[in-house]
């Protein structure tokens, strides 16, 4: 098996859990007119009640027209007009499957994106860095998209080592070039390297051996915080015994990063520490950490914070996650919770698939349902199988009998309301009831 093979398949034992459960439809889902989005799914649903086969073509030219329209515009003179560009190209990639458009245009779109993180300045080197990601993820786990990171990962890690270069565009690059490795990178000896470089950032953070912490801006400790979560992202694919010497040098010193001011910074050292734990007893199911006692003491004070220094809603959500955190350590559990996306359910039901899921999302934001459901590259990661077609019969059918329920709801809403008042009506004798 070749390197690639066996880090993925580590990667989808670890991810494997229940999906694939029927689930009524909300309106969260998909429609039938995102369906027709994927070219894979054109066949079931491009005649449509109001448009036919004809509407579907001239939409889908109409499309690319833009798309064609924006991938000319990030050389133009203007960054403004790059800018826009670039963000248009983000979008398009987020919310639709457009494999074979992309594929067949990959080169020029890398050689943009080389450009604007080369030449351009803060904003668009950051939606270049956000776009680059979007492409290795339409593009998927093979060969085109190892070519577009070969491209691109040495300006990644020049932009994200240069202490001099713009802070957005290295915080967009931290957060990229995590999920760019996981999808594209062929060789687990570069992942490490690539490790490497994500540890010399946010070890900066740790706090010093007196427990005082060091002075970090606020946006520098933003980008401490994506190298972290990017790192805890590639721990997902290293084997066992690289993850042993993970355990053993960066385990008792992550504690460290629990005493950061940033919220946001406990909350991904937590996280994190309970992902290595979840690895640890995936390795050895009797695991034992030296500093045990001392690290659930100190997760067991961030949970129950009441530090009267903290914003509310920081304490509110730091106790949230440590106390998940807690259980993670204490217990080994961990708080379910179910994705539903079209007719389709998937359990996020560990720390491996929770850190997995939350990384594609930073990028497809609202389309991730969406690409639960059409993208064969990310349900290939979460084990979903080949996409499910659903025709306009059977979707119309489920909202159908969602309708059905929503009348249900308001009749059993209504006589619920009627009993109250008779009980909240001072003036009714309770001797009748």
């Amino acid at each position: 098996m070749s390197t690639r093979g066996k880090f993925r398949s580590r990667q989808r034992s670890l991810l494997r859990g229940q999906h694939g459960a029927v689930q009524p439809f909300s309106d969260e889902d998909a429609s039938i007119e995102t369906l027709s989005h994927c070219s894979s799914f054109s066949d079931a649903t491009s005649v449509a009640d109001e448009g036919g086969e004809t509407n579907e073509d001239s939409a889908q030219e109409d499309f690319q027209y833009k798309l064609k329209g924006f991938i000319d515009s990030t050389v133009d003179k203007s960054a403004k007009t790059r800018q826009g560009a670039l963000d248009g190209l983000k979008t398009a990639m987020a919310t639709r499957i457009l494999y074979e458009f992309i594929s067949e245009r990959r080169m020029t779109i890398t050689d943009s994106i080389e450009r604007c993180l080369k030449k351009g300045k803060g904003e668009e080197q950051r939606a270049a860095a956000s776009l680059a990601c979007l492409l290795c993820i339409q593009l998927g786990s093979g060969i085109e998209s190892e070519e577009v990171f070969k491209t691109l990962k040495p300006i990644f890690k020049n932009i994200l080592a240069d202490g001099s270069a713009n802070i957005q565009a290295r915080q967009a690059v931290a957060t990229s070039l995590g999920l760019c490795t996981l999808v594209a990178e062929d060789d687990i000896l570069d992942v490490q390297a690539t490790m490497e470089c994500f540890e010399n950032l946010f070890t900066r953070s740790y706090a010093k051996a007196d427990g005082t912490c060091p002075s970090i801006s606020p946006q520098m400790s933003q980008l401490h915080t994506n190298s972290l979560l990017s790192w805890a992202l590639l721990l997902t694919i290293c084997s066992s015994s690289q993850l042993k010497d993970i355990l053993q040098k960066h385990l008792p010193k992550l504690q460290r990063l629990l005493e950061s001011d940033d919220v946001n910074m406990r909350i991904a050292a937590g996280e994190t520490i309970a992902l290595l734990f979840e690895l640890a007893r995936d390795i050895d199911s009797d695991f034992e950490f030296d500093g045990w006692d001392e690290l659930c003491d100190k997760l067991n004070a961030l949970a129950t914070d009441c530090n009267k220094h903290r914003a509310k809603t920081d304490k509110r959500k730091q106790r949230s996650v440590f106390r998940d955190v807690l259980k993670a350590v204490e217990e080994g559990d961990f708080q379910s919770e179910t994705i539903r996306f079209g007719t389709e359910r998937m359990n996020i039901d560990s720390w491996v698939r929770k850190r997995t899921y939350d990384a594609f999302r930073e990028f497809v934001g609202s389309g991730m349902n969406y690409h639960l459901q059409a993208n064969e590259f990310i349900r290939d990661v979460f084990e979903l199988g080949p996409p499910m077609l659903v025709d306009s019969a059977t979707m119309k059918a489920m909202k159908i009998s969602r309708f059905e329920r929503h009348l249900h709801n308001s009749a059993a809403f209504k006589a619920r309301t009627k009993a109250r008042s008779k009980f909240r009506d001072k003036r009714v004798d309770v001797g009748e009831f």
